[in-house]
């Protein structure tokens, strides 16, 4: 009998789709591949959305963002270039409505615009909170004011009302529906408020140290913008010029992804441990295929088919298998994406562009690699099983897969693993652990079968467990092979549950009940007191009261520091922008001093945060100078303290062990429990109209909302992610089904009952799955302290009791696992059994 390979591949194929072989090889490789596509697409979509609308993100083609005005070089550049420019200030203030109309007050971002606002994009204005939008490239006229819908809301307030400013009022003139350059959905909290950049002065808002964002937007020519974003660059990193930073098309603005680039990091890290585990369930399916077609192979190598042919039988019909499985992966991934969209609605724009063709062609051969890379060096085997074997069982067997080929394929296969990442330490934590943890798990599984044929006493122990132990300890290669695939299933199922449950716990981390949930800033000196007396008669009696200071860090030892003085991105940022520093003779009692020394009223001594210090990388007794409002001011670090941002409590980075610092502008920072008082707020602002009164428990709602969004985008990827986590189970019991059913036929066949089998069955999974679960929560802990630190940036909190409960649940898993893929074993006549044993 002469065949082509194809041939003979297409007859092997539809023989083994209709014998129901290739099952599970076909669910592994679909859910590796829908896991990865589904968030493949995503990040696709999200990124030409954001490449489409960058420029009406940005507000023109470059921006110049500062702490101060914009300097007088950028804008003569800009028009000597031909460029037109276009100034807006942002800042956050409170708003009230006057008191014939109740005297609500809220928190609002505060805009001005000038003529030729916004240089990209157009804003869509209505004329009530129910009209359409209408694109404008009008600005606010003097006098009147333009809000978000929700502000009308907030202050009970109608279209025509007056809207209190500071020391102005305005008319509302128009509704808000689309601001091209407002960021994203989820950064902007607070409800808007556009006003003409000529209505500024007279609000007096703007003092000496108030925080306000100035942008400086430019377009034209795409030759001038580029040459203006190139001068503009290094213009900004001379000593000199401080706190200004170029958005571009190329840069952006990173706060605009945030918190999505934390969630698709996460959702990234779903998909990888998919894939992972499908690669440990193919690897498992194609040795067991290929162990169930060893007689078939010697029989094709007796009708005269060459190795060859065999070879390229298989090969091809693992092709098309893997070929129609990534096929329907991608198509799954598609629809899993959709959701996602859905689920983070608000956070991104719905109206997201078509993906591209690439995670298509990613999924594709991703599935491809998967399976030809851990399925098909085991069924290569099948080419060089001896004609022989026909009559002589034992010869033929199968080997360790050639290294050469698996070496090739797990290279390939870590590769586009790293590659779907999009981040390196994320993926080499990830592909490294789970290749380390593969190792270990082989050696300490090997050890412990070693172990435990040594530990059971056969003649004090119950039959049951000395047939167990001979079952595990009689194929030692098989129950390394079991615990070591279990381990690693279980690892990626428990490093998922812990880092969900402990990125949950931080990203939902609630207000500690005694915390303060009101935050005032700019209280000017002269209202000091009056301030504090307000406090008092309302009945706040505890409060944190501390003088703010803006300075910019100039040297650090008498050596010039800059954003370039630092490789570190968040030490960039540190250093190019202006400190919040602060004054206080004591120190702080919710801030631990964890070296040095606190003196109060030392002078010339500042104390700082550990954690800003390591970044920096500043010690104690280093002199650093800032520049605080035109006043030189130099220090030496006589103390480093611990913070906890998660307190609510009024913290700093800087603090000076002194009651004040002479000659520089201050403003004050209050932070108390608001008391139960109907009108509290408003009053307060009443009295103090410049004040910004931030209330932190709607804010952290609003937040929590947010993220809540991102946790069930999450969290449905992580089904994906289970469903691969019990192929593996399943593959990894299942592994040695056709060696269990012979050996129990055999024992029957002597006299032994079923239960006392079924006994020796369920002492088997639940000592594998005891063993492996307690090795994969080990790991897991170590592993996910890693990514904890390193990829996602939060504390890792893992309980003692890890090892316990993965133990507990690797036992139950694979007795629930070995009962669904194992009870047709004790139930097939022990005839049948022998004589499929024979043939």
């Amino acid at each position: 009998m002469k065949l082509s390979f194809f041939r003979l591949g297409l007859r092997t194929l539809v023989r083994d789709l209709r014998a129901g072989e290739l099952r599970l090889l076909m669910v592994a490789v679909t859910l590796a591949v829908a896991a990865l596509t589904s968030v493949g697409f995503f990040a696709d979509r999200l990124q030409g959305g954001l490449e489409r609308d960058a420029l009406q993100l940005l507000g023109g083609d470059a921006v110049v963002a500062s702490d101060n005005p914009t300097p007088p070089a950028f804008v003569e550049h800009a028009r000597a270039l031909g460029l037109r420019t276009a100034t807006t200030m942002g800042f956050p203030t409170m708003a009230r409505a006057s008191e014939r109309q109740g005297g609500a007050s809220k928190l609002v971002a505060l805009k001005s615009v000038e003529p030729g606002y916004p240089l990209r994009g157009s804003l869509q204005l209505a004329d009530s909170p129910d009209a359409l939008g209408q694109p404008s490239r009008d600005i606010p006229a003097r006098g009147d004011v333009w809000v978000d819908a929700a502000l009308l809301e907030a202050l009970e307030l109608s279209m025509g009302d007056t809207l209190l400013l500071g020391d102005a009022q305005f008319r509302i003139a128009r509704i808000i529906v689309v601001e091209p350059d407002r960021g994203a959905g989820f950064m902007s909290f607070a409800p808007r408020a556009m006003l003409n950049q000529a209505d500024v002065p007279a609000t007096g808002l703007v003092q000496p140290a108030s925080r306000i964002t100035y942008r400086f937007a430019v377009a034209g020519a795409p030759a001038a913008v580029k040459e203006f974003a190139a001068w503009a660059a290094a213009e900004a990193k001379k000593p000199d010029v401080h706190g200004v930073r170029i958005e571009s098309l190329e840069s952006g603005r990173p706060e605009m992804r945030q918190t999505l680039d934390r969630a698709q990091k996460f959702l990234n890290l779903v998909a990888l441990l998919a894939a992972l585990l499908s690669a440990v369930a193919v690897a498992l399916a194609a040795r067991g295929f290929a162990a169930d077609h060893l007689d078939a192979s010697a029989m094709l190598r007796v009708l005269g088919q060459s190795q060859r042919t065999i070879a390229g039988a298989y090969t091809t019909e693992f092709a098309l298998i893997g070929l129609f499985a990534s096929a329907l992966g991608v198509a799954l991934g598609y629809l899993v994406h959709n959701v996602f969209v859905l689920l983070l609605a608000g956070l991104v724009e719905s109206a997201l562009p078509a993906p591209s063709l690439w995670p298509v062609a990613f999924g594709l051969g991703m599935g491809m690699t998967l399976l030809l890379a851990f399925g098909l060096p085991p069924v290569l085997q099948l080419a060089q099983v001896p004609p022989l074997r026909v009559i002589r069982r034992d010869l033929g067997g199968l080997k360790p897969a050639s290294l050469a080929v698996l070496g090739v394929g797990v290279a390939g296969f870590a590769a586009l693993l790293l590659a779907v990442s999009s981040d390196l330490v994320l993926g080499l934590i990830a592909v490294g652990g789970f290749a380390g943890a593969v190792a270990l798990f082989a050696l300490l599984s090997w050890l412990a079968v070693k172990l435990l044929r040594r530990s059971v006493n056969e003649a004090t122990a119950p039959r049951w467990l000395v047939l167990a132990t001979r079952q595990i300890s009689a194929r030692p290669a098989y129950a390394v092979v079991q615990v070591s695939s279990l381990a690693v299933g279980l690892l990626a199922l428990v490093l998922l549950v812990l880092l969900r449950t402990d990125l949950v716990a931080s990203w939902r981390q609630a207000t500690p009940p005694d915390a303060p949930n009101r935050f005032v800033i700019n209280v000017m000196p002269e209202q000091a007191g009056a301030f504090q007396q307000a406090l008092k008669d309302a009945g706040v009696q505890r409060y944190d009261w501390y003088p703010m200071i803006r300075g910019r860090l100039l040297a650090v030892n008498g050596r010039p520091v800059g954003p370039d003085s630092y490789s570190e991105d968040r030490a960039k940022r540190l250093v190019d922008r202006e400190f919040n520093l602060s004054t206080a003779v004591q120190a702080p009692g919710h801030n631990q001093v964890v070296a040095g020394r606190w003196t109060p009223g030392e002078e010339g001594a500042i104390s700082v945060e550990e954690g800003i210090a390591q970044t920096l990388g500043l010690h104690l007794g280093d002199r650093l100078q800032f520049d605080i409002g035109g006043v030189q001011n130099e220090a030496r670090i006589t103390s480093l303290r611990k913070v906890d941002w998660g307190s609510m409590r009024a913290n700093f980075f800087v603090m000076y062990p002194v009651a004040s610092l002479p000659g520089v502008p201050v403003t004050y920072l209050a932070a108390y429990r608001a008391p139960d008082k109907v009108g509290f707020d408003n009053l307060l602002v009443h009295q103090f109209p410049n004040i910004t009164n931030v209330d932190m428990g709607a804010t952290i709602t609003q937040v929590q909302r947010v993220l809540e969004q991102v946790i069930q985008a999450v969290e449905f990827l992580f089904a994906f992610t289970l469903a691969a986590g019990l192929v593996v189970l399943f593959a990894a019991v299942t592994a040695t089904r056709e060696e269990r059913a012979r050996e129990f036929a055999i024992m029957r066949a002597v006299g032994a009952r079923a239960s006392l089998l079924r006994q020796v069955q369920r002492a088997e999974l639940a000592g594998v799955g005891l063993l492996a679960g307690f090795l994969a929560s080990t790991v897991a802990v170590a592993v996910g302290w890693a990514l904890a630190r390193y990829a996602f940036d939060f504390q890792w909190t893992a309980s003692p009791l890890v090892p316990l409960a993965g133990s507990v649940a690797g036992a139950l898993l694979a007795l629930g696992a070995g009962w669904w893929g194992l009870r047709e074993v004790l139930l097939r006549p022990v005839v049948e059994t022998l004589r499929r044993a024979s043939e």
